[in-house]
């Protein structure tokens, strides 16, 4: 295997990484009730324990 097909499949699994992460955000940012109709499980938006956790951790850097 050559260092440019390397580099090749690297790079394609970082576009498919990447597009998987922007359709798993569209799906969290509908309303709960579209998530649970379609099948997806609904995000903890309003669960005061995420909430809480995500205040002692901190956001993402």
């Amino acid at each position: 295997m050559s260092m440019f097909e390397s580099l090749g499949r690297y790079g394609a699994a970082l576009k498919h990484a990447h597009k998987r992460h922007r359709s798993v955000r569209a799906l969290n940012s509908l309303p709960a009730e579209i998530q649970r109709d379609i099948g997806w499980p609904v995000s903890q938006r309003d669960d005061p324990q995420a909430k809480l956790a995500a205040l002692l951790l901190g956001s993402q850097r």
